[in-house]
């Protein structure tokens, strides 16, 4: 049975398969790896009329179109903390050598009534220094505002906006790449959420995608207009 794709072709948050190809056709990286929490390995349900395709695997099949030699590593695990990610994952993803690194973890964290920021700050900072150390760049994305349409989860909107911050900081410390999803449009669709009340749907999953190829877009044109390759 060939797959209902005709809400998200008509989506005017999503990128076309083919389009995002075009924008990412002169990326350099060919060995991508996520590594973190239940948000880096992609988790969420289906969304009636899109592709029951999670973000990670998204971008990977775009930046793996045409390249044979394309490698996608992803050590994302569901509950994982930002030291967990740390001690647990970093390991493996530097010795994949990625050239392309996507960090998301300290969601979990934040399930702490008083949760300890300085150390997420400080583990998401070691691991951002590590991979830039080995030449790969890192892009990470914010935590969306979907309090206001999630009441399940309005305890955590000043957790996720004071965890956003230190996001913001670790990746422009590093020159990382970074997604903007805290005011995004996504977040007010009624249907955006999983039935776990926590993780994007698939229609989530493929705008949040959308604004990753966009923003590599944006780097690859920032690197071409400054005359470097990478």
């Amino acid at each position: 049975m060939t797959e209902d794709l005709s809400r998200e072709a008509a989506d005017p948050l999503c990128l076309p398969h083919e389009e995002a190809v075009r924008l990412l056709r002169d990326a350099p990286w060919r060995r991508f790896a996520a590594m973190g929490d239940s948000f880096a390995a992609g988790l969420g349900g289906p969304s009636r009329g899109y592709a029951n395709t999670p973000w990670p695997q998204r971008i990977a099949s775009v930046l793996g179109a045409g390249r044979p030699e394309f490698q996608y590593l992803n050590t994302g695990v569901m509950g994982k903390r930002a030291g967990e990610a740390r001690a647990e994952q970093l390991e493996q993803v530097m010795a994949f050598k990625p050239d392309l690194v996507n960090v998301a973890a300290g969601g979990n964290d934040l399930f702490d009534p008083q949760p300890d920021l300085d150390a997420v700050e400080a583990d998401l900072d070691a691991v951002y220094a590590a991979v830039r150390s080995q030449g790969a760049d890192v892009f990470a994305f914010t935590v969306a505002n979907v309090f206001d349409t999630v009441p399940g989860l309005a305890e955590f909107g000043e957790r996720v906006a004071a965890l956003n911050e230190r996001i913001r900081a670790v990746a422009e410390r590093h020159d990382a790449m970074l997604v903007e999803m805290w005011d995004h449009p996504v977040r007010k669709r009624p249907e955006l959420m999983s039935g776990d009340g926590i993780h994007f749907a698939m229609e989530g999953h493929a705008a949040l995608a959308a604004e990753i190829v966009k923003t590599l877009s944006e780097r690859l044109s920032k690197l071409g207009a400054e005359g470097r390759v990478r």
